[in-house]
């Protein structure tokens, strides 16, 4: 049996009628108690309760859990990049699999069979009986909608007077003459609106009216809705930090402020950056990736969130990693395909490439850049990240092993393009400190060893012991 059949077949044993669900046992409760209870049960069987979620254990995540306990409407506050819009789809995991609402034609939301809040709904209840009135049962995917604020109206997501309605002599004072927005029709589920702070503030009072009285105030006409809704948004700090930018009556209605922040340690990044780099390193031309590559990614992305050159009010994504870490891989594979090499291994070179996936995700500070270019800026940050990691190799074991084969005058070329086979053939003895340094087996294969060499001479050149020069897209390392 597909998925598919398998939902379809269990829908067809929940009830389908209001006497069937009343008889049942089933029980209305507001969304924050549904979530409350579904949580606390997933807290109790020790349940992972944010899957995917990476280095927020022991800071965002404790602060989450209460806030979802106290019941609170959240507002999660943190630069771009930091995993905000995936911990807010992330709580939809805590609403029922189903619930049930009202089958009932021309009704805009989709009602609890117990507590009906439209005028329509209430009518049609009266008039029929329970054996009379159809229920149909909404699926926890469907109950989560995400808004992002730049270009949101009022209409989009509070409602506006439907003209086709009033042409057709409904009164204007009327319910049936609104059109409902997203979060009127949300009711019973989560609305999420990224990106606060670029909302027309004639939007935000209608959000602090739902907030502050859970009803809906269109054209003046004041529909007292008893909404039930869990109200989620999104923030970058220099904006809703920034006077006259998000309405005080809003910020004081926010429950829970969540703040999210970038990776802690270089690891953490890395676990994020092979969790959702989503390539397949398999195939006709199989990647590996040397561990010391993987870091060196990482460490140029915390390398510009610490830079004076980057702008840091605007952050720096953990997608600027996942970009970079794809376009080091595919120049890998370009080079095996031309080379027909069957391993293809990233080297130091690969990162020349990188400026493809970058330019345009670093803002840089043209105060603290001295009008330098982008592409500069990005140089010295892969620069820079090559020597930390190197440093780090060095501290573990020992300069003198690593760097011994390069004291003796050797002269080495180095390109993306260049065999791993020329590697080879001037270094045809590996230091047996390579095979564990690395983690990776330097004599293994040649293009295992290219990369151990092409990181090994860029260490070294960043420590200033050894010189470089580049011709025709090559670069010459000499002692």
């Amino acid at each position: 049996m597909t998925q598919h059949e398998s939902i379809a077949s269990d829908l067809k044993k929940r009830p389908t009628t209001l006497s069937e669900l009343i008889a049942s046992g089933w029980r209305s409760r507001s969304v924050k108690e549904e979530m409350r209870e579904n949580f606390l049960r997933s807290l109790e069987s020790s349940e992972e309760l944010y899957p995917g979620i990476i280095g927020y254990q022991d800071t965002v995540l404790p602060e989450l859990n209460i806030a979802l306990l106290a019941g609170h409407d959240l507002l999660f506050l943190g630069e771009k990049g930091q995993a905000k819009s995936r911990l807010m789809r992330t709580l939809v995991r805590f609403l029922d699999e189903y619930v049930p609402y009202l089958d009932i034609p021309e009704v805009p939301v989709h009602e609890d069979p117990l507590c009906p809040i439209t005028q329509q709904a209430k009518d049609f209840l009266r008039t029929h009986s329970q054996d009379q009135t159809p229920i149909a049962w909404w699926h926890r995917q469907d109950r989560y909608v995400e808004r992002l604020a730049p270009g949101t109206k009022f209409a989009d997501i509070i409602g506006e007077i439907d003209p086709s309605k009033l042409t057709g002599g409904v009164s204007m004072s009327s319910e049936s003459a609104l059109h409902f927005g997203l979060i009127p029709r949300m009711h019973r589920g989560i609305f999420a609106m990224n990106e606060l702070p670029e909302l027309d503030e004639l939007v935000q009072v209608g959000l602090f009216n739902i907030l502050e009285e859970r009803d809906v105030q269109i054209r003046g006409y004041p529909v007292r809705f008893d909404l039930d809704i869990f109200i989620l948004f999104s923030a970058n700090p220099s904006t809703y930090n920034r006077s006259g930018k998000v309405i005080p009556q809003l910020k004081d209605r926010i429950g829970s402020l969540i703040q999210t922040h970038y990776p802690k340690e270089r690891q953490q990044g890395i676990e994020i950056l092979m969790q959702e780099a989503g390539t397949d390193l398999g195939g006709k031309y199989p990647v590996q990736i040397p561990y010391f590559m993987m870091e060196i990614i990482e460490e140029i992305t915390s390398q510009a969130r610490a830079s004076k050159y980057v702008d840091q009010a605007s952050g720096v994504s953990a997608r600027f990693s996942l970009a970079n870490f794809r376009t080091m891989i595919a120049s890998a594979r370009h080079r095996a395909v031309i080379l027909k090499e069957p391993l293809a291994v990233p080297r130091i070179s690969d990162l020349g490439h990188l400026v493809t996936s970058s330019l345009g995700k670093l803002e840089l500070d043209l105060m603290g850049s001295h009008q330098m270019s982008e592409r500069k800026v990005l140089d010295a940050l892969i620069a820079s990240a090559i020597k930390v990691v190197f440093e780090k190799y060095v501290q573990e074991y020992g300069l003198a092993q690593i760097s011994e084969i390069f004291s003796k005058g050797v002269r080495i070329e180095v390109g993306d393009l260049l065999p791993s086979e020329a590697y080879a053939e001037r270094l045809k003895h590996v230091p047996p400190v390579w095979d564990t340094a690395f983690e990776v087996n330097a004599s293994e294969h040649p293009a295992i060893r290219a990369s151990c060499v092409e990181f090994v001479l860029s260490g070294l050149y960043a420590m200033d012991k050894i010189s470089r020069a580049s011709k025709h897209g090559k670069v010459q390392y000499e002692t």
